[in-house]
């Protein structure tokens, strides 16, 4: 390309003058915007758009509090409220003998859905000691549910006390499941949203382990029968405690109104009571193999209150002088405490 073909640059970059309105209008936009800037960071905490926060808390993330469904199942016409099956020769035996007289488990789950199994695995202890739910009831269960029900997903959780692996390890509830096709949920810091519970006194907003519960369509409690040595009995109402984050252990002091919000906080589809390792006393934890009265019983119900005072009375041999908690429940709509007419025993 020759010189004289050169292409002229043309110097765009260059701007022109601004004229006396343009930079009017400038000045006045930089003027505007540094005194809402100077507005915002001045202002008082209480004024609109005020960036002051004295006490920190503006700046917290705002969690809206997730509510639970009603889990359960309606039951046919003629069916008891609680089912005792004793005898047999295995946990499926006494399961199965339990649960036909209420339809059977295909009337409380049907295929494709997804179920939460919620065990006792409070404590890092052997099963045998009866201060956790028994893994061998809970890998019936599980294949039960896959097999004869053919839901999508058994699902099995618990906060415990103690460290989780180890608590899941030692009861042997982690193997007896994953071994029958269950999935274990153990608790993380990011697994908890703060729950609703109308009605509730104690925790009518607390966290909870909700994780394991997104999604769920039904969910059923397995809980051992043990001695407690504040609110005298823990069993099924009390197994839900395990879901509770946050400092539950304040809940110490009022133990019996806890428990009855419990029985607010869940309404399960199924609840089953495993009386093959019966913890008679220094419950909850045990410890001493000769604490626990070995029996043959395995209690399932869609009455929660009722399930508990008969196997308060029954399997822990405690008389009618049930714990407060049952009667608290039954005040906030949960169940009913008097079972006369309502259980069915069966025998093998």
């Amino acid at each position: 390309m020759s010189k004289k073909d050169k292409p002229v640059q043309r110097p765009d970059y260059v701007k022109a003058p601004l004229s006396r309105r343009q930079f009017g209008t400038r000045i006045a936009a930089v003027l505007g915007i540094g005194g809402g800037a100077a507005y915002l960071a001045g202002a008082p905490a209480g004024w609109p758009l005020s960036m002051k926060d004295p006490t920190g808390l503006r700046s917290m993330p705002v969690h809206t509090p997730v509510q639970l469904g009603d889990y359960r199942v309606a039951k046919a016409a003629g069916v008891p409220d609680v089912v005792v099956a004793r005898g047999g020769v295995d946990a499926e035996t006494r399961l199965r003998m339990a649960l036909e007289p209420l339809g059977g488990i295909t009337h409380f789950v049907q295929p494709g859905e997804i179920v939460l199994v919620k065990p006792n695995v409070a404590f890092d202890r052997s099963p045998n000691l009866g201060a956790t739910s028994q893994p061998e009831l809970l890998s019936v269960l599980v294949r039960m549910l896959l097999v004869d029900a053919r839901v999508q997903e058994v699902r099995i959780a618990d906060n415990p006390i103690e460290s989780p692996a180890d608590c899941f390890a030692k009861s042997g509830i982690r193997r007896a499941v994953e071994q029958a096709g269950g999935r274990v949920y153990l608790p993380d810091s990011n697994a908890f949203k703060v729950l609703h519970t109308p009605g509730a006194k104690l925790i009518e907003q607390w966290p909870i382990f909700h994780r394991p519960l997104t999604n769920v369509d039904k969910v059923i409690g397995v809980a051992p029968v043990k001695d407690h040595n504040l609110c005298h009995a823990s069993m099924g109402m009390k197994n839900w405690y395990g879901l509770l984050g946050g400092r539950r252990n304040q809940f110490h002091q009022d133990i019996h109104e806890i428990v009855s919000d419990l029985s607010l906080m869940m309404r399960p589809t199924l609840t089953i009571l495993d009386g093959s390792q019966i913890l008679m006393k220094n419950g909850p934890t045990g410890g001493d193999p000769s604490d626990v009265k070995p029996g043959d019983a395995i209690v399932c119900g869609v009455d929660p209150v009722a399930l508990d005072a008969w196997a308060f009375e029954h399997l822990l041999e405690r008389g009618q002088y049930y714990p407060r908690y049952l009667a608290l429940a039954e005040q906030k709509g949960s169940g009913e405490v008097a079972w006369t007419g309502r259980v069915r025993e069966v025998r093998a």
